[in-house]
Order: C-alpha cells, then sequence, then structure tokens
C-alpha cells in the first residue's frame, strides 16, 4: 500500500525544471526564478535589462545588486556585466546585438553578497 501511495507521489510531482516559472512580466520580457527573487529580462538589440522584484512579485530597488548575463547568440556565449541604472533595473550592453528572446542565464549577487541565478530556455 505504501508503495502505491508512493509511485503516485513521484508520477505526480513535477520534474526541478518544470518548479521554475518562465512567464511574461509586466517589462515585457520573461520571467524566471532566481533564489528568492524574480528576474525579469528585456533584450533589445544589445542592450539588456533585468528587472528584480520579490517572490510576491513586488520590485526591489537595484542598488547594490550585481550581476551577469551570460547569454547564447549565433552559437557563441557573450557575458554581459549588468549594472544598477535605475529603480528596480539593472542593465548592460552586449558587444553584438542579441536575439529578443536569447536562451541563458542571469546570476545575481545581492547586497548581501548572496548569489542566486535565474535560467532562461
Amino acid at each position: 500500500m505504501y508503495a502505491r501511495w508512493l509511485l503516485i507521489g513521484v508520477l505526480l510531482t513535477p520534474a526541478g525544471p518544470a518548479w521554475t516559472h518562465e512567464a511574461t512580466g509586466r517589462n515585457g520580457g520573461r520571467i524566471a526564478d532566481a533564489g528568492s527573487y524574480h528576474v525579469e529580462m528585456v533584450v533589445k538589440s544589445d542592450v539588456v535589462d533585468v528587472y528584480i522584484s520579490d517572490a510576491n512579485e513586488k520590485p526591489v530597488a537595484a542598488a547594490g545588486f550585481k550581476g551577469m548575463a551570460i547569454l547564447v547568440a549565433g552559437g557563441k556565449s557573450q557575458r554581459v556585466v549588468l549594472a544598477p541604472v535605475e529603480g528596480t533595473r539593472l542593465s548592460g550592453s552586449a558587444t553584438a546585438a542579441l536575439p529578443n528572446q536569447p536562451k541563458g542565464v542571469v546570476q545575481l549577487t545581492a547586497p548581501d553578497g548572496k548569489t542566486s541565478q535565474a535560467k532562461f530556455d
């Protein structure tokens, strides 16, 4: 009996990557989880903007945060250093134009030194 309930529980539990959500944010970008934060990435040509919000999707001030976007474009990865610009936004410029929805990772370092990352598929 116990084995049957265990099997049902395993089958109904989504795989790890399915727990992360990717949706459209208020700035038109994709949203992914990064630890206790939500990260919205908006890409326009060579500019990468990242907006930070908390678990309740309330904006978080970007002051004190640092970031790095590692994005794939044309089969090559590009590293984009992200720095606070205004309000809840970190921004950086790539060396070449990027697609509107590149695949990659945004790594954040919070003001307290904790790091987290958001994966964009």
